[in-house]
């Protein structure tokens, strides 16, 4: 925003009256904030930093002492230079002393040879400074205007970070609480370079305060949160060789920062709203959009009995979010919508995911219906579908989830493409055109599990408990994609504690448990990275606290293993002999491991 000192020294005023350089050649990129003219020797006590003193000199002391004094007080205050004109006081040069003190203290000290009036030396400067200023100003114009349009138009993290670094010119990133990236964009530089060990790189910028530059790393740092909730840190790197970042960076990083809150909960608020709108009634209980009672009366008027019924909230979905991650398979594969032979979900594209989720709320229907059951089916967002099974007896549960798990397979499988007939393993070649039916054969190449996921909540015994059964259902649904087995439904004891983490791997409060039980340990371990000491911790819990199995699987002494652990336990301030303690590590592990799970 401001000229430096080597600026300054450009300006034809100053070129007029000759100037040289005496001390303080390091000094020279000091930004200039003022121009002040100064006669006496205690002028440091009216000075507030930043600015270039000019002086003929007449006034300053005459003994060493005195100008040591007088250069050290000028660079304790945090002038950008002093420029004295020789003539009056000193005629060939200022005193060596002088020059010398200015020289330790890194304060740039210039002569003028040739005489200048002052006031013309101030005019430029300062016309400098107000051009910079107005500059300042319709950037930060520009910034407000810009982001006040991205925050209406609802714009998506991309699209702000591209602006935010567009308005910079410089690489910004956006991450969560566990430092995983979000967000970035790299301004022109190399995204692999930006982002490679970014966990690491990242533990390591720990500006203080919500928003400030760290110079040791080169970022310019804010956090990103709204109504007290935090939920990330957006970052801008500004080369630390340079000087501090321009005021109009931190006020675009945190105008950038602010959209991002504000656009994420206008997409929660938006996606309700929408819910209300184009949702089915299945979608009002989840979303608490329409009185249960209201719910029940339009249900009954469809011909889906709700009240004094048991209810079982499932969950259906792709075990993949990309509509090509389906394909492929065999007994499996999405149910296809046929148009001339070809399933609308293999087409690319914009449309291949809403065919794809059609698809499968078709399947879930008919497998309704098949199983000769009662409930209420819809989308519950842009991959999964959900029922409401509403039984009359709370002992036929178990049969009837069995029993629509069978049918929606039988409705995906009759559904395949006739095209890819199943083939026993042993079976001979035969000429194409005849196809091999039969119940026990085994596809050569079928899927060691199904592209689907069918999942159940706990049965409840109102339509008012109902939301907290489907809830549980698609909770199980999201952590059992990456469950290795194959079950025909999966329910909540299925997923165990790492699944209901994988669960909640998105939620801030559960990035803050692990930052506060493991995050000096990260650090450290992003500090020394030939030590990795989260390893040995590892060791030691998955081995039950016992030291010898830790020491082995670990593939460490035991002397070396139970320094390590004495160190851990220095880092973390924890006794690594306390069950309780050593429990909430391991969770904060689990967790760790689940935040980490693309």
């Amino acid at each position: 925003m401001f000229p430096t000192v080597r600026e300054v020294l450009d300006l034809v005023p100053v070129r007029h009256g000759a100037p040289r350089l005496v001390a303080g050649n390091a000094g020279l990129d000091r930004s200039v904030r003022w121009v002040h003219i100064a006669e006496v020797p205690d002028i440091a006590t009216l000075l507030g930093g930043g600015e270039l003193v000019l002086t003929t000199g007449i006034g300053l002391p005459g003994d060493d002492a005195g100008l040591r004094e007088f250069i050290g007080a000028l660079a304790d205050v945090g002038v950008s230079g002093l420029v004295v004109e020789l003539g009056r006081r000193y005629v060939s040069g200022v005193p060596r002393v002088m020059a010398a003190a200015a020289e330790r203290r890194g304060l740039p000290l210039i002569e003028l040879r040739r005489g200048t009036p002052f006031v013309r030396i101030t005019e430029a400067v300062h016309a400098l400074i107000v051009d910079a200023q107005l500059t300042e100003l319709r950037a930060t114009e520009e910034i407000h205007q810009r982001f006040t349009e991205l925050s209406v138009e609802g714009a998506e993290p991309a699209e702000v970070l591209r602006q935010a670094a567009e308005l910079a010119g410089c690489p910004m990133v956006l991450e969560n609480l566990s430092r995983q990236v979000l967000a970035y964009d790299p301004a022109g530089e190399n995204a692999q370079l930006l982002l490679d060990g970014w966990e690491r790189h990242s533990r390591q910028i720990r500006p203080p305060g919500r928003t400030a530059y760290d110079p040791d790393s080169g970022w310019l740092v804010t956090t990103v949160g709204a109504r007290g909730q935090d939920w990330g840190r957006l970052l801008l790197r500004w080369p630390a060789t340079e000087s501090t970042p321009p005021t109009r960076l931190t006020i675009l990083i945190e105008r950038a920062a602010s959209t991002l809150a504000l656009g994420r909960l206008i997409r929660r608020d938006a996606e309700g709203l929408e819910r209300q709108i184009h949702r089915t009634l299945l979608t009002a209980l989840i979303d608490h959009t329409r009185p249960v009672d209201e719910v029940a009366l339009r249900a009954k008027a469809l011909g889906v009995v709700l009240d004094r019924r048991h209810l079982v909230g499932v969950v259906v979905r792709h075990r993949s979010d990309e509509p090509a991650g389906d394909a492929g398979t065999s007994d499996d594969e999405p149910a296809p919508a046929r148009r001339g032979g070809r399933r609308d979900t293999d087409a690319e594209g914009p449309e291949a995911g809403p065919a794809r989720l059609r698809d499968l709320a078709e399947a879930v229907s008919q497998a309704v219906r098949d199983a000769k059951l009662t409930a209420l089916t819809s989308p519950l967002d842009d991959q999964s579908v959900g029922a409401l099974l509403a039984l009359p007896d709370p002992a036929a549960e178990e049969k009837a989830l069995s029993a629509f798990a069978a049918a929606l397979r039988r409705v995906r499988l009759d559904a395949a493409p006739a095209a890819r007939p199943a083939r026993p393993v042993d079976a001979p070649d035969r000429p194409a055109g005849r196809a091999v039916a039969s119940a026990s054969a085994r596809p050569v190449d079928a899927p060691p599990r199904a592209a689907i996921v069918v999942a159940a909540g706990s049965g409840v015994s109102s339509l008012r408990e109902a939301r907290r059964s489907l809830i549980e259902a698609r909770q199980v649904a999201e952590a059992a994609r990456r469950d290795p087995r194959d079950l025909p439904c999966y329910r909540l004891p299925h997923v165990g504690l790492a699944g209901l983490l994988h669960l909640l791997r998105d939620e801030p409060r559960l990035q803050t448990f692990v930052e506060r039980e493991l995050g000096p340990l990260l650090a450290y371990d992003a500090q020394h990275p030939r030590e990795q000491l989260l390893g040995t911790l590892r060791a030691y819990l998955e081995q039950g606290r016992n030291k010898s199995a830790g020491a082995a699987a670990a593939h460490l002494s035991r002397p070396a293993f139970y320094e390590r652990l004495a160190r851990i336990g220095r880092i973390l301030d924890a006794d690594l002999d306390s069950v309780d303690r050593c429990l909430s590590l391991h969770v904060a592990l689990l967790a760790l491991d689940a935040v980490r799970t693309p």
